[in-house]
Protein backbone atom coordinates (compact mmCIF):
# COMPACT_ATOMS: atom_id res chain seq x y z
CA UNK A 1 0.00 0.00 0.00
CA UNK A 2 1.30 3.44 -0.95
CA UNK A 3 1.68 5.77 1.95
CA UNK A 4 0.62 9.45 1.55
CA UNK A 5 3.34 12.01 2.18
CA UNK A 6 2.64 14.21 5.22
CA UNK A 7 4.33 17.60 5.22
CA UNK A 8 6.29 18.33 8.40
CA UNK A 9 4.45 20.63 10.77
CA UNK A 10 6.94 23.47 10.44
CA UNK A 11 6.13 23.74 6.69
CA UNK A 12 2.40 23.58 7.34
CA UNK A 13 2.66 26.42 9.89
CA UNK A 14 4.71 28.52 7.50
CA UNK A 15 2.13 28.00 4.72
CA UNK A 16 -0.69 29.01 7.03
CA UNK A 17 1.16 32.19 7.95
CA UNK A 18 1.70 33.04 4.28
CA UNK A 19 -1.97 32.44 3.44
CA UNK A 20 -3.13 34.53 6.37
CA UNK A 21 -0.72 37.30 5.41
CA UNK A 22 -2.01 37.30 1.84
CA UNK A 23 -5.61 37.57 3.06
CA UNK A 24 -4.64 40.44 5.35
CA UNK A 25 -2.98 42.29 2.48
CA UNK A 26 -6.20 42.06 0.48
CA UNK A 27 -8.57 43.21 3.21
CA UNK A 28 -6.61 46.14 4.73
CA UNK A 29 -8.06 49.37 3.19
CA UNK A 30 -5.85 51.80 1.33
CA UNK A 31 -4.51 54.70 3.36
CA UNK A 32 -7.02 57.58 3.38
CA UNK A 33 -5.98 61.13 2.51
CA UNK A 34 -6.86 64.18 4.56
CA UNK A 35 -8.02 67.39 2.89
CA UNK A 36 -5.33 69.90 3.83
CA UNK A 37 -7.54 72.98 3.34
CA UNK A 38 -7.96 75.00 6.51
CA UNK A 39 -9.81 78.26 7.10
CA UNK A 40 -9.72 80.61 10.09
CA UNK A 41 -12.29 83.39 10.24
CA UNK A 42 -11.02 86.77 11.39
CA UNK A 43 -13.18 89.73 12.36
CA UNK A 44 -12.40 92.83 14.45
CA UNK A 45 -16.06 93.29 15.32
CA UNK A 46 -18.39 96.09 14.34
CA UNK A 47 -17.55 99.68 13.44
CA UNK A 48 -20.30 102.27 13.90
CA UNK A 49 -21.64 104.32 11.01
CA UNK A 50 -22.26 105.84 8.61
CA UNK A 51 -23.52 108.71 10.72
CA UNK A 52 -24.58 110.87 7.78
CA UNK A 53 -26.63 110.24 4.65
CA UNK A 54 -25.09 109.33 1.28
CA UNK A 55 -21.81 108.30 2.88
CA UNK A 56 -19.88 105.09 3.64
CA UNK A 57 -17.44 103.57 6.13
CA UNK A 58 -14.67 101.08 5.38
CA UNK A 59 -13.81 98.29 7.82
CA UNK A 60 -10.91 95.84 7.60
CA UNK A 61 -10.48 92.20 8.64
CA UNK A 62 -6.87 90.96 8.39
CA UNK A 63 -5.39 87.47 8.26
CA UNK A 64 -2.72 86.86 10.88
CA UNK A 65 -1.71 83.80 8.85
CA UNK A 66 -2.91 82.31 5.60
CA UNK A 67 -4.28 84.06 2.52
CA UNK A 68 -7.69 85.49 1.70
CA UNK A 69 -10.06 83.05 0.00
CA UNK A 70 -12.95 85.50 0.44
CA UNK A 71 -14.72 87.50 3.11
CA UNK A 72 -18.00 88.93 4.23
CA UNK A 73 -19.85 91.67 6.03
CA UNK A 74 -22.69 91.85 8.57
CA UNK A 75 -24.58 95.04 9.36
CA UNK A 76 -26.70 96.31 12.25
CA UNK A 77 -29.53 98.50 11.04
CA UNK A 78 -31.73 99.38 14.02
CA UNK A 79 -35.52 99.56 13.76
CA UNK A 80 -38.18 101.69 12.15
CA UNK A 81 -38.16 103.22 8.70
CA UNK A 82 -34.66 104.64 9.15
CA UNK A 83 -33.37 101.01 9.16
CA UNK A 84 -33.90 101.06 5.41
CA UNK A 85 -30.93 103.40 5.06
CA UNK A 86 -28.05 101.06 5.93
CA UNK A 87 -26.74 99.02 2.99
CA UNK A 88 -23.67 97.16 1.82
CA UNK A 89 -21.53 99.13 -0.63
CA UNK A 90 -18.79 96.51 -0.90
CA UNK A 91 -17.28 93.26 0.33
CA UNK A 92 -13.88 93.14 -1.35
CA UNK A 93 -10.19 92.12 -1.12
CA UNK A 94 -7.49 94.65 -0.26
CA UNK A 95 -3.67 94.49 -0.29
CA UNK A 96 -3.23 96.52 2.91
CA UNK A 97 -6.55 97.06 4.68
CA UNK A 98 -7.40 100.37 3.04
CA UNK A 99 -6.45 100.33 -0.65
CA UNK A 100 -9.07 99.09 -3.12
CA UNK A 101 -8.69 97.52 -6.55
CA UNK A 102 -10.69 100.01 -8.64
CA UNK A 103 -8.35 100.76 -11.56
CA UNK A 104 -7.38 98.57 -14.50
CA UNK A 105 -9.10 95.20 -14.89
CA UNK A 106 -7.46 91.77 -14.93
CA UNK A 107 -5.16 90.23 -12.33
CA UNK A 108 -4.81 93.06 -9.80
CA UNK A 109 -3.24 91.42 -6.75
CA UNK A 110 -1.53 88.32 -5.42
CA UNK A 111 -1.41 86.65 -1.99
CA UNK A 112 -3.85 89.16 -0.49
CA UNK A 113 -4.37 89.07 3.30
CA UNK A 114 -7.04 91.75 3.95
CA UNK A 115 -10.80 91.92 3.36
CA UNK A 116 -12.87 95.11 3.43
CA UNK A 117 -16.50 95.40 4.50
CA UNK A 118 -17.87 98.70 3.23
CA UNK A 119 -21.13 100.01 4.66
CA UNK A 120 -23.10 102.77 2.97
CA UNK A 121 -26.12 104.92 3.73
CA UNK A 122 -29.06 106.15 1.72
CA UNK A 123 -31.42 108.95 2.63
CA UNK A 124 -31.79 107.95 6.31
CA UNK A 125 -29.45 107.02 9.17
CA UNK A 126 -29.74 106.04 12.82
CA UNK A 127 -27.34 105.49 15.70
CA UNK A 128 -27.55 101.69 15.38
CA UNK A 129 -25.83 101.53 11.99
CA UNK A 130 -22.61 99.49 11.93
CA UNK A 131 -20.66 97.04 9.78
CA UNK A 132 -18.47 94.08 10.78
CA UNK A 133 -16.06 92.59 8.19
CA UNK A 134 -15.03 88.91 8.01
CA UNK A 135 -11.85 87.53 6.45
CA UNK A 136 -11.69 83.88 5.39
CA UNK A 137 -8.01 83.09 6.00
CA UNK A 138 -7.14 80.12 3.81
CA UNK A 139 -4.32 77.59 3.96
CA UNK A 140 -3.54 74.52 1.85
CA UNK A 141 -0.53 72.28 1.31
CA UNK A 142 -1.18 72.61 -2.42
CA UNK A 143 -2.65 76.08 -3.02
CA UNK A 144 0.02 78.24 -1.42
CA UNK A 145 -0.51 81.29 -3.64
CA UNK A 146 -3.63 83.16 -4.72
CA UNK A 147 -4.53 85.93 -7.14
CA UNK A 148 -7.32 88.50 -7.44
CA UNK A 149 -9.05 89.11 -10.77
CA UNK A 150 -11.18 92.25 -11.08
CA UNK A 151 -13.67 93.26 -13.76
CA UNK A 152 -15.88 96.35 -13.81
CA UNK A 153 -18.90 97.81 -15.55
CA UNK A 154 -20.07 101.38 -16.03
CA UNK A 155 -23.54 101.55 -14.46
CA UNK A 156 -26.28 100.93 -13.72
CA UNK A 157 -27.23 104.53 -14.41
CA UNK A 158 -31.05 104.60 -14.51
CA UNK A 159 -33.60 103.73 -11.85
CA UNK A 160 -34.72 100.13 -11.45
CA UNK A 161 -31.98 98.64 -13.62
CA UNK A 162 -29.26 96.10 -12.93
CA UNK A 163 -25.63 96.09 -13.96
CA UNK A 164 -24.03 92.62 -13.95
CA UNK A 165 -20.30 92.10 -14.35
CA UNK A 166 -18.26 88.91 -14.18
CA UNK A 167 -14.61 88.27 -13.24
CA UNK A 168 -13.11 85.00 -14.55
CA UNK A 169 -10.11 83.11 -13.18
CA UNK A 170 -7.11 82.44 -15.46
CA UNK A 171 -6.95 79.06 -17.18
CA UNK A 172 -5.71 76.14 -15.08
CA UNK A 173 -6.59 77.80 -11.79
CA UNK A 174 -9.45 77.29 -9.31
CA UNK A 175 -12.00 79.84 -8.12
CA UNK A 176 -12.14 79.86 -4.31
CA UNK A 177 -14.13 83.03 -3.63
CA UNK A 178 -15.23 86.47 -4.73
CA UNK A 179 -16.68 89.85 -3.90
CA UNK A 180 -18.63 92.87 -5.13
CA UNK A 181 -18.46 96.67 -4.97
CA UNK A 182 -20.31 99.75 -6.25
CA UNK A 183 -19.21 103.38 -6.46
CA UNK A 184 -19.81 106.21 -5.71
CA UNK A 185 -21.17 106.28 -2.16
CA UNK A 186 -22.81 109.64 -2.84
CA UNK A 187 -25.50 107.86 -4.88
CA UNK A 188 -27.45 106.52 -1.92
CA UNK A 189 -29.80 104.39 -4.00
CA UNK A 190 -26.92 102.46 -5.66
CA UNK A 191 -25.93 99.13 -4.10
CA UNK A 192 -24.66 95.64 -4.97
CA UNK A 193 -27.61 93.25 -4.64
CA UNK A 194 -25.84 90.04 -5.68
CA UNK A 195 -22.42 88.42 -5.41
CA UNK A 196 -22.20 84.78 -6.51
CA UNK A 197 -20.12 81.99 -8.12
CA UNK A 198 -20.78 81.18 -11.77
CA UNK A 199 -19.24 79.85 -14.98
CA UNK A 200 -17.93 81.68 -18.02
CA UNK A 201 -19.85 79.46 -20.46
CA UNK A 202 -23.01 79.55 -22.54
CA UNK A 203 -24.90 77.28 -20.15
CA UNK A 204 -24.62 79.95 -17.47
CA UNK A 205 -25.12 82.92 -19.79
CA UNK A 206 -21.43 83.78 -19.36
CA UNK A 207 -22.05 84.80 -15.76
CA UNK A 208 -25.72 85.83 -16.00
CA UNK A 209 -26.88 82.59 -14.33
CA UNK A 210 -25.47 81.57 -10.95
CA UNK A 211 -23.85 78.23 -10.16
CA UNK A 212 -26.43 75.71 -8.97
CA UNK A 213 -26.43 73.46 -5.93
CA UNK A 214 -24.02 70.55 -6.40
CA UNK A 215 -22.12 71.97 -9.37
CA UNK A 216 -18.35 71.78 -9.09
CA UNK A 217 -15.40 73.96 -10.02
CA UNK A 218 -17.02 77.25 -11.09
CA UNK A 219 -14.47 79.52 -12.77
CA UNK A 220 -16.01 82.98 -12.32
CA UNK A 221 -17.65 85.39 -9.90
CA UNK A 222 -20.48 87.80 -10.77
CA UNK A 223 -21.53 91.01 -9.04
CA UNK A 224 -24.78 92.87 -9.65
CA UNK A 225 -25.30 96.57 -9.09
CA UNK A 226 -28.87 97.90 -8.55
CA UNK A 227 -29.88 101.53 -8.93
CA UNK A 228 -32.98 102.44 -6.98
CA UNK A 229 -33.05 106.15 -7.73
CA UNK A 230 -31.95 108.68 -10.29
CA UNK A 231 -29.22 108.20 -12.84
CA UNK A 232 -25.56 109.00 -12.45
CA UNK A 233 -23.05 108.79 -15.29
CA UNK A 234 -20.24 107.85 -12.88
CA UNK A 235 -21.91 104.76 -11.39
CA UNK A 236 -19.76 101.62 -11.52
CA UNK A 237 -20.06 97.96 -10.45
CA UNK A 238 -17.04 95.76 -9.70
CA UNK A 239 -16.67 91.97 -9.49
CA UNK A 240 -13.73 90.20 -7.84
CA UNK A 241 -12.69 86.56 -8.28
CA UNK A 242 -10.22 85.02 -5.82
CA UNK A 243 -8.33 82.28 -7.66
CA UNK A 244 -5.49 79.84 -6.99
CA UNK A 245 -2.07 81.00 -8.09
CA UNK A 246 -0.52 80.16 -11.44
CA UNK A 247 1.63 77.05 -11.99
CA UNK A 248 -0.21 75.01 -9.33
CA UNK A 249 -1.57 71.63 -10.44
CA UNK A 250 -5.22 71.92 -9.40
CA UNK A 251 -6.45 68.87 -11.32
CA UNK A 252 -7.17 67.08 -8.03
CA UNK A 253 -8.91 70.06 -6.40
CA UNK A 254 -12.71 70.03 -6.15
CA UNK A 255 -14.71 73.13 -5.24
CA UNK A 256 -18.37 72.26 -4.63
CA UNK A 257 -21.22 74.77 -4.78
CA UNK A 258 -24.04 74.69 -2.23
CA UNK A 259 -27.03 76.95 -2.87
CA UNK A 260 -30.40 77.72 -1.34
CA UNK A 261 -33.23 80.11 -2.20
CA UNK A 262 -36.12 81.29 -0.01
CA UNK A 263 -39.10 83.51 -0.78
CA UNK A 264 -39.14 87.10 0.45
CA UNK A 265 -38.88 89.69 1.78
CA UNK A 266 -42.03 91.07 0.18
CA UNK A 267 -43.42 93.64 2.64
CA UNK A 268 -41.91 97.08 3.23
CA UNK A 269 -39.16 97.61 5.83
CA UNK A 270 -38.54 93.96 6.70
CA UNK A 271 -35.67 91.52 6.32
CA UNK A 272 -35.11 87.95 5.19
CA UNK A 273 -32.21 85.55 5.58
CA UNK A 274 -31.07 82.39 3.81
CA UNK A 275 -28.42 79.99 5.12
CA UNK A 276 -26.64 77.15 3.31
CA UNK A 277 -23.78 74.88 4.37
CA UNK A 278 -21.15 72.44 3.17
CA UNK A 279 -22.03 68.74 3.25
CA UNK A 280 -19.95 66.08 4.96
CA UNK A 281 -18.04 65.14 1.82
CA UNK A 282 -17.76 68.62 0.31
CA UNK A 283 -14.61 69.83 2.00
CA UNK A 284 -14.04 73.07 3.89
CA UNK A 285 -16.11 76.25 3.63
CA UNK A 286 -13.88 78.80 1.87
CA UNK A 287 -16.36 81.46 0.73
CA UNK A 288 -19.97 82.34 0.04
CA UNK A 289 -22.34 84.64 -1.77
CA UNK A 290 -25.69 86.39 -1.42
CA UNK A 291 -28.44 87.90 -3.56
CA UNK A 292 -31.83 89.58 -3.47
CA UNK A 293 -33.57 89.20 -6.83
CA UNK A 294 -36.57 88.17 -8.88
CA UNK A 295 -35.65 84.51 -8.34
CA UNK A 296 -34.61 81.47 -10.43
CA UNK A 297 -31.02 82.66 -10.47
CA UNK A 298 -29.52 79.30 -11.47
CA UNK A 299 -31.84 78.73 -14.42
CA UNK A 300 -32.53 82.17 -15.90
CA UNK A 301 -30.53 85.33 -16.45
CA UNK A 302 -30.47 87.63 -13.42
CA UNK A 303 -33.53 89.81 -12.84
CA UNK A 304 -33.96 92.54 -10.26
CA UNK A 305 -36.15 92.20 -7.14
CA UNK A 306 -39.67 93.57 -6.73
CA UNK A 307 -38.67 96.96 -5.32
CA UNK A 308 -35.97 99.51 -6.12
CA UNK A 309 -35.30 99.85 -2.38
CA UNK A 310 -34.19 96.23 -1.83
CA UNK A 311 -30.61 95.80 -0.65
CA UNK A 312 -28.13 93.52 1.13
CA UNK A 313 -27.29 93.89 4.82
CA UNK A 314 -25.13 90.78 5.16
CA UNK A 315 -23.14 88.05 3.45
CA UNK A 316 -21.04 86.20 6.03
CA UNK A 317 -19.82 82.89 7.51
CA UNK A 318 -22.33 81.70 10.05
CA UNK A 319 -23.74 79.02 12.30
CA UNK A 320 -26.42 76.71 10.97
CA UNK A 321 -28.92 79.10 12.54
CA UNK A 322 -27.61 82.10 10.60
CA UNK A 323 -25.62 83.88 13.34
CA UNK A 324 -22.22 85.31 12.36
CA UNK A 325 -19.30 83.24 13.67
CA UNK A 326 -16.80 84.69 16.13
CA UNK A 327 -13.20 85.76 15.58
CA UNK A 328 -10.82 82.81 15.35
CA UNK A 329 -13.43 80.23 14.30
CA UNK A 330 -11.88 77.31 12.39
CA UNK A 331 -14.99 75.17 11.94
CA UNK A 332 -17.34 77.48 10.03
CA UNK A 333 -19.45 75.40 7.62
CA UNK A 334 -22.38 77.71 6.74
CA UNK A 335 -22.92 80.97 4.86
CA UNK A 336 -25.81 83.40 5.41
CA UNK A 337 -27.35 86.06 3.18
CA UNK A 338 -29.21 88.89 4.97
CA UNK A 339 -31.42 91.14 2.81
CA UNK A 340 -33.85 93.96 3.47
CA UNK A 341 -36.57 95.88 1.64
CA UNK A 342 -36.95 99.63 1.50
CA UNK A 343 -40.02 101.74 2.11
CA UNK A 344 -42.14 99.96 -0.50
CA UNK A 345 -43.50 96.43 -0.83
CA UNK A 346 -41.48 93.98 -2.94
CA UNK A 347 -43.58 91.31 -4.66
CA UNK A 348 -41.97 88.20 -6.18
CA UNK A 349 -38.68 88.75 -4.39
CA UNK A 350 -36.25 86.01 -3.29
CA UNK A 351 -33.20 85.69 -1.05
CA UNK A 352 -30.35 83.40 -2.14
CA UNK A 353 -27.18 82.16 -0.43
CA UNK A 354 -24.20 80.21 -1.73
CA UNK A 355 -21.40 78.32 -0.01
CA UNK A 356 -18.18 77.25 -1.74
CA UNK A 357 -16.59 74.15 -0.22
CA UNK A 358 -13.03 73.11 -1.15
CA UNK A 359 -11.13 69.81 -1.05
CA UNK A 360 -7.57 70.04 -2.35
CA UNK A 361 -7.15 66.28 -2.65
CA UNK A 362 -4.05 66.24 -0.44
Amino acid sequence: MKLAFRRPSRFRDRALVLVAGAALAVTVPAAAYANSVGVTVRTPGATAGPASTFAEITTDAACQSGLISSGGISQAIGTGTSSNGNKIDGTVPSPDGSTEYLGSTGVVGTDVTHWLGIGGSGGAVNASFSSAPYAMCFSSSLINHTQVVMNKLAGPTSSGTVGLVTATCPANTRLIGGGARITPASVGSLKPIASFPTFNNSGHGFGQKAAANGETNPDSWSAVGWNGGGGNSNNATYAYAICSGNNINVSGVTVTVRHTSVSGPTAATIGQTATVGCGGGDGKLVSGGAAVSGGSLTTTNFTGPGSVGDHLNGSFPSSSGGSPVSDGTTTAAYWTADVHTGAGSSPNTYTDAWALCADDGI
